[in-house]
């Protein structure tokens, strides 16, 4: 495997350090908590495409019948249009 993909300790401790001098220890912690929100939610969005078709079914399935409803409605005639 190629060792580029690989990160150390003495590199990990060089990026945490200029991390901290870049953004102060008092934004850091945000920083990270909204990454790490972030990712949950990313993750949680891989397993939720499986529920959402169903539901977009669902609506594309009742705007056809709308559709076709409003369009019966426009081919008949009413009292007052005679």
């Amino acid at each position: 495997m190629n060792t580029l993909l690989f990160i150390g300790t003495s590199e990990l401790l060089l990026i945490g350090g200029l991390a901290l001098l870049l953004f102060g220890g008092k934004k850091l912690p945000e920083m990270m908590r909204g990454l790490g929100k972030g990712v949950k939610e990313f993750k949680e969005g891989l397993n939720a495409p499986s529920e959402q078709p169903k539901d977009a079914e669902a609506q594309d399935g009742e705007s056809k019948e709308d559709a076709e409803i409003e369009n019966q409605l426009k081919n008949t005639d009413t009292p007052e249009q005679k």
